[in-house]
């Protein structure tokens, strides 16, 4: 099945030094074009992550440090990356929870100027954990009757995801050929940040998702609490995070200076 799409979508897989989002890095990229009349575009990018990559994770993916030593870091390519993707919809599996998020902390660390908060997210994965509840092989061999080669290899992993949507798409009549709806249906929350740590309610109103300020509203809570803000600045939390907690906070600011 055909995509329908009013965007280019871009699948995409990193393969890192590990699952901490604020500091692990990107080892791997490859990521998948596809544009509305169907043409595909690939393209697969080792990065040296200037840090060791632990066995633990070499084990699964198959990317040592002697594998990336002479290889760019990410500040090298990441314009090209981000001009790639610019204008584009972004879709992977797992890709809202660990991608995207790993993805916005290494363009904010390399001082590259993307905004991706307006573009539509599909998550394949939670598509599929909703209607059968398994892995991306397990997926791949369930969706599209084949076995996935080299799993945990980005490339293969990029080209499975994107193959298992459209095979979603065949299976149910109850998913929608339509972008907007597909990032809407494989979202868990509507995020503030991309780790989640802030969310919106119903009425679009950004609220804390952590901590003892669970469920309280961001801007209240500023007020109540201004050292807080202080404490997340200076604690573990992302880039990406900082920065949209401190956009709410200036905006509040200037709110009141104009009252």
């Amino acid at each position: 099945m055909k995509l329908n799409l009013k965007n280019p979508i871009v699948f995409f897989d990193l393969e890192t030094t590990g699952t901490n989002i604020n500091a692990d890095r990107i080892v791997e990229i490859c990521y998948l074009k596809v544009y509305p009349n169907g043409n595909e575009e690939s393209k697969t990018l080792r990065i040296n992550p200037e840090m060791h990559i632990p066995e633990s994770s070499s084990a699964i993916h198959g990317i040592y440090d002697a594998d990336v030593v002479d290889c760019p870091v990410f500040k090298e390519v990441a314009k090209n990356i981000a001009n790639d993707i610019e204008g584009c919809d972004i879709a992977g599996f797992n890709s809202n929870r660990f991608d995207v998020p790993v993805l916005v902390e290494e363009f904010l660390r390399a001082g590259v100027d993307i905004d991706i908060s307006k573009r539509k997210f599909v998550d394949v994965q939670v598509i599929f954990h909703k209607m059968e509840q398994r892995t991306l092989s397990a997926a791949y061999k369930f969706y599209c009757e084949k076995s996935l080669e080299d799993a945990h290899t980005a490339e293969a992993d990029t080209r499975a995801t994107y193959e298992v949507l459209k095979a979603q798409l065949e299976r149910y009549p109850d998913l929608l050929n339509d972008v907007a709806f597909l990032a809407d249906y494989s979202s868990f929350n509507k995020n503030v940040d991309f780790a989640g740590r802030m969310v919106y309610n119903d009425n679009g109103i950004e609220l804390f998702n952590f901590g003892k300020y669970k469920g309280q509203i961001v801007s209240e809570v500023l007020k109540r609490d201004p050292g807080y803000y202080g404490w997340i600045m200076s604690s573990d939390f992302t880039l990406n995070t900082k920065a949209m907690l401190t956009k709410i906070r200036l905006r509040e600011m200037s709110g009141m200076i104009t009252k």
